[in-house]
């Protein structure tokens, strides 16, 4: 059976640079796939990467076998594919039911999941509580009737039986109708209760892949090695670069200081002339491997 989602050798990050390495995972039809790791592995950046906001750095992803670079609105829009982000994408000054009209979704079939949210939905959705503004913006990807969830952190920061109740609505609905789903879930035993397969990842890497019912039994085993304490985040990531090349500029500018003083007569060079040009003609490969660059 052809995989609803696939990724092959997908490289993504922010700025150009990669924070996550060689992703191969595979959503099928009627699947529920969580994705495991601890805190900065790089799941939503994958996540995202899938959803159409980044844009990879290197690898495809693959809707229905089929390679795909459009944005993320049109992946939205034309092609079949339901999201919710950590931050609930919910709109607070409109309704719960407008809400639920400008995901053009059907408001029954929202209502037919979380029947909580009838008596709510005159009600705006900043006044909404936090369980209640997960459960619509679930609702509003799920009543599109979406091929595909992409779900991240749909527990955060929320009570216990409200995460039941969300994951058990993403269980229902890949039954039901076919939704394959892939989630980024920090609780990793009630994820795993109502997945299929699990994909462990940290560092930037799917280092497991286990049925859900083995990774359950092996949980205490995976959390004590692979999900205490947290990876490089992002953030830290780009800093680190971003340090890394804010040295290499001032070297460079310190050697042009001092090759201005020196052929102005103000400084007096300790180097010899084959040294000199051993620099210059470096310098004279950056800035033509730069120029290439930028022609491409």
């Amino acid at each position: 059976m052809r995989p609803l989602l696939q990724t092959r050798s997908l490289k993504c990050g922010y700025l150009n640079r990669a924070v996550v390495q060689g992703v191969n995972l595979k959503v099928h039809q009627g699947e529920v796939v969580c994705l495991l790791g601890p805190n900065g592995a790089g799941k939503t950046t994958t996540l995202l990467t899938i959803a159409g906001e980044l844009t990879p750095v290197d690898g495809i992803v693959m809707f229905g076998n089929t390679p795909t670079f459009t944005p993320m609105y049109q992946r939205i829009r034309r092609g079949g594919i339901g999201l919710v982000t950590e931050e609930r994408l919910v709109f607070t000054k409109l309704s719960t039911r407008d809400n639920l009209r400008v995901g053009g979704g059907s408001v029954e079939a929202a209502l037919e999941l979380f029947p909580e949210l009838e008596p709510r939905l005159g009600v705006r959705g900043g006044m909404l509580s936090g369980g209640e503004q997960q459960m619509l913006a679930l609702a509003r990807a799920l009543s599109r009737q979406p091929s595909i969830l992409l779900a991240d952190e749909l527990s955060l920061g929320l009570a216990p039986i409200i995460v039941d109740r969300l994951l058990g609505a993403v269980r229902k609905v890949a039954d039901t109708t076919g939704t394959g789903a892939l989630i980024v879930e920090q609780h990793a035993r009630k994820a795993l209760a109502v997945s299929d397969r699990m994909y462990l990842m940290a560092r930037g890497q799917i280092l497991l892949e286990l049925p859900a019912a083995d990774a359950l039994g092996r949980l205490d085993e995976i959390e004590e090695t692979y999900l205490t304490g947290t990876s490089e985040t992002e953030e830290d990531h780009i800093e680190r670069l971003r340090r890394k090349n804010k040295r290499k500029a001032w070297r460079r500018l310190r050697v042009r200081e001092r090759e201005l003083k020196r052929l102005s007569g103000k400084l007096a060079s300790t180097r010899t002339a084959a040294e000199d040009d051993f620099y210059f003609e470096r310098e004279r490969q950056r800035r033509h491997a730069a120029m290439v660059r930028r022609k491409r």
